[in-house]
């Protein structure tokens, strides 16, 4: 649920929403669509700056998933929503892959995250 003090901000070419931002005493942080503070109280006019050049390019990149058994998989954003996140392990692009849907909480948790440079996630088939 987002809070009442948060204050959406949208794409100006199309009205797509990119996120949120909320007061900080005197100033402003920026809220990306998975609940996460975009680094740095700024002011309000740096927040729009952020979440604007942030844009919604990174919800089509690969994620990485730590599951509690330990394994880090593999994953795609399907859903983003204030309610919550979706995702579906990677199939990299084989129509016959088993694919697997993971309803996470919003914000993201923690455990989502982009790969490390070099890391190997695992599928759900591996």
């Amino acid at each position: 649920m987002i809070p009442d003090d948060w204050t959406e901000h949208r794409r100006a070419e199309d009205r797509e929403l990119l996120g949120w931002i909320r007061p900080e005493g005197d100033a402003w942080v920026a809220v990306n669509l998975l609940g996460r503070e975009v680094p740095g109280v700024v002011d309000w006019l740096d927040a729009e700056a952020s979440l604007d050049s942030i844009g919604l390019s990174w919800l089509a990149d690969k994620w990485v998933l730590d599951r509690e058994d330990g394994r880090a998989w593999a994953v795609r954003l399907v859903e983003v929503t204030p309610e919550r996140v979706v995702v579906k392990t990677d199939d990299f692009d084989a129509i016959d892959a088993p694919t697997e849907m993971i309803e996470l909480e919003w914000p993201a948790p923690r455990t989502l995250r982009h790969p490390e440079p070099g890391e190997h996630a695992a599928s759900s088939w591996d």
